[in-house]
């Protein structure tokens, strides 16, 4: 196996792990960052977690405290709190957690219109974006996890959240699509430099 792939299916690993913990939570929680340390140096470093640990996986995801409660997901306090975030050597990557609200994709026209008078004031046009997103009639909230390897590779799902007529069994619907979170999964990789 080549060492991208490799790394891809290690980090795929540790993500399904977060998305098992965030599932497990429940809904309604704020931005969360996992640090994704090698197995092995957490077992020789704390041998009592050895039990709780699945020392078949290369990576486990450390939960860091919630994120604070001025952070909003995509706002510019996420930006900034991201851009004062580092880590040290030992962690090999991260993931963020954090909820969403999508939209279908014919919906991004009508909310352009809405917009263009207030582009000139990114705070104000994001403010407008996100009251207009939360009253949309065919919003869906979603958790999104990005993550990052130090090695360069990343992830991007989403995980929607069912609707109260949707069966829910159980099972963690974990969707990927192309160019999901570009500039987040940006912004993760500085947190390593």
């Amino acid at each position: 196996m080549n060492a991208d792939l490799h790394a891809e299916l290690v980090l795929s690993r540790a993500v399904r792990e977060v998305a098992e913990f965030a599932d497990a939570e429940g809904w309604g929680r704020p931005p969360q960052m996992f640090a994704l340390v090698p197995t092995a140096d957490l077992v020789a470093a704390e041998p009592g977690l050895l039990d709780q640990i699945d020392q078949g996986d290369e990576l486990t995801p450390i939960a860091q405290e919630p994120l604070p409660d001025d952070i909003t997901g995509g706002s510019m306090a996420l930006d900034e709190f991201l851009a004062t975030t580092s880590w040290p050597p030992a962690v090999r990557g991260c993931v963020l957690v954090q909820e969403i609200v999508v939209l279908p994709p014919d919906a991004e026209s009508t909310l352009d219109d809405a917009l263009a008078p207030l582009l000139a004031d990114h705070d104000a046009a994001d403010a407008a974006a996100r009251a207009a997103a939360a009253a949309h009639p065919e919003r869906r909230e979603a958790r999104l996890f990005a993550a990052v390897l130090r090695d360069g590779a990343s992830l991007s799902l989403l995980q929607i959240r069912p609707q109260d007529d949707e069966d829910d069994f159980g099972d963690l619907d974990l969707r990927t699509y192309p160019n999901l979170a570009p500039n987040l999964i940006e912004a993760l990789h500085h947190t390593l430099e």
